[in-house]
């Protein structure tokens, strides 16, 4: 009887071995697995973050351009204002000057008749 409990039990001791051996090849190939799915996965993120990192990149240049732009346009819009205003003065000295010219036409013909007034002999 007693070589047959050594039996048993030696049995049982190699299936626990074995048990054991297949847990530990178990938890390795889980751990394999799970390094390879986050391995994996790192490769999307880290090339997420870089996408990211290039895209603020980016709007970073986008809006020193766009400020730039607005600055240019301002000082467009300062110099079309500007050229505006001097046709409008443009504008008023040839109005001035038509004005002035019509008033010494006036004044011509005013002292011409007046002229021609003198020169003509007094009805007797």
């Amino acid at each position: 009887m007693l070589p047959r409990l050594l039996k048993e039990h030696q049995a049982k001791q190699n299936e626990r071995k074995e048990l054991q051996k297949r847990r530990r090849e178990a938890i390795t190939a889980a751990t394999c697995l799970t390094e390879a799915l986050v391995d994996h996965l790192n490769v999307g993120v880290a090339q997420a973050y870089m996408n990211q990192r290039k895209l603020d990149h980016e709007v970073k240049t986008l809006q020193v351009q766009a400020a730039q732009f607005a600055k240019q346009t301002g000082q467009w819009i300062g110099m079309v204002e500007n050229f505006n205003q001097a046709l409008k003065e443009i504008g008023d000295v040839e109005n001035w000057a038509r004005s002035i010219e019509l008033d010494m036409r006036t004044v011509a013909t005013a002292l011409e008749y007046v002229y021609k007034g003198h020169l003509q002999p007094a009805p007797s």
